[in-house]
């Protein structure tokens, strides 16, 4: 019987780094006037999705992440009030991403409810010329506050369990509620209260893809970031000192997402042809890192374990690339997770 050596885990107390912004494109197209959401593709490479504020019409737009417009895709039989965020997530197919973009804006706090549309995400390729699509199929989810209207601005999925979160703006502190997956298209849900934030008007937020980090951005110039334990209730990570994330001034700056993989984040403001700035995870190639997670940890360790010991092997466990997984191997791995370079730690 093979017996693998055991790894002393580390309690993951340090704040994840970011480094400085980037100017990695700018807003290319007149149409967006007024970013105040932004999502990345899970379904389409380097493919991000945006909105105006309210004034404009019931659509989303496809960017690349330079900026470049590649499409503006109405959202058929809808009506836009106030779209604040957009988020992509998981929903009632498997196996398939979807696009939720929350009409949940209300200044005077008057609406007795607010939406949620859904809708299959449509396939965009970063070099395509600009199309116009109607698009159709879209479910419609209303929802309200359990303690009356107000004025929201974040929305984001949980890719785990994908509960719809609204963070409202003007409370002080920012309340956390939440909408239990599955969402009804055909009634009105009250969602559930379930944190609140540290700080109060929260403008615009984003869960990472793997479920495991979530950021919420505030409205002078500042930005906030949660680790999310693995089996843990997503709200319960509130309840954690939150750690401060680099953002660059910005007019009107509103809008955040994670990158497609989580390992970086973009912001983007309201305005005419403006700046996208993207915020890469500071840390050093990680070949242990065998989930695709952007860290190295006990879950990228269960995954070196089930190669250990094998050969000839071609896997990504062989990471000296003698073609065997063995104690050389082990060495790296343990040497990249003791580095304290990953999102986890």
């Amino acid at each position: 019987m093979l017996c693998l050596p055991v790894i002393n885990l580390q309690a993951f107390a340090a704040c994840p780094q970011f480094l400085p912004g980037q100017q990695v494109g700018t807003i290319g197209s007149s149409a967006i006037n007024e970013a105040s959401g932004i999502a990345a593709s899970r379904k389409n490479h380097n493919i991000l999705w945006t909105h105006n504020d309210s004034g404009d019409s019931a659509r989303v737009f496809a960017i690349n992440t330079s900026g470049h417009m590649l499409g503006v895709y109405t959202l058929n039989g809808t009506v836009a009030i106030d779209f604040e965020d957009i988020a992509v997530g998981p929903g009632p197919l498997e196996n398939m991403h979807y696009l939720y973009i929350g009409d949940i804006g209300d200044n005077n706090a008057t609406r007795p409810c607010i939406t949620v549309y859904r809708v299959a995400e449509p396939n965009v390729v970063s070099s395509q010329s600009p199309v116009a699509v109607s698009q159709a199929d879209i479910d419609t989810i209303k929802l309200q506050f359990p303690d009356g209207p107000r004025d929201a601005e974040t929305l984001m999925v949980d890719p785990r369990t994908r509960d719809i979160y609204i963070i409202s703006k003007r409370d002080f502190p920012s309340k956390v509620y939440r909408a239990a997956y599955p969402q009804s298209t055909s009634q009105t849900t009250t969602m559930q209260l379930v944190a609140n934030l540290p700080f109060g008007l929260a403008v615009g937020g984003d869960i990472s893809p793997t479920g495991d980090l979530v950021i919420v951005k505030g409205y002078f110039s500042s930005a906030w970031l949660w680790k999310v334990e693995k089996d843990a209730e997503f709200s319960t990570a509130f309840a954690k000192p939150a750690c401060s994330i680099p953002v660059l001034w910005e007019p009107q700056g509103e809008a955040i997402c994670f990158n497609s993989n989580g390992c970086g984040y973009f912001t983007l403001s309201e305005g005419s042809y403006q700046p996208l700035y993207y915020f890469p995870r500071d840390i050093e190639p990680l070949t242990a890192n065998l989930d695709g997670d952007c860290d190295v940890d006990m879950y990228d360790y269960s995954v070196f374990a089930s190669k250990y010991a094998d050969s000839p092997n071609d896997s990504a466990a062989d990471l000296d690339g003698n073609g065997y997984v063995d104690v050389a191997d082990l060495a790296i791995f343990a040497a990249q997770w003791l580095r304290g370079k990953s999102i986890s730690d």
